[in-house]
């Protein structure tokens, strides 16, 4: 079973506190709350990962 969400409901990487750039050309996103690195959007990540929307998203 998929679920899809409506793309405003998605957390935004750009505006989370865990959210940072590693200046890694081959992983340039990174997720501090769950201390990874990744080539793509940490969300994305989660989500191809689990199939759930990020919990751990922080407004900054």
């Amino acid at each position: 079973m998929t679920t899809q969400q409506n793309p405003q409901n998605r957390p935004n990487c750009f505006a989370c506190r865990n959210f940072f750039i590693t200046h890694e050309s081959s992983r340039p996103y990174g997720c501090r709350a769950m201390g990874f690195k990744s080539k793509k959007i940490p969300r994305q990540v989660v989500f191809d990962s689990s199939g759930m929307e990020c919990q751990l998203f922080v407004k900054k």
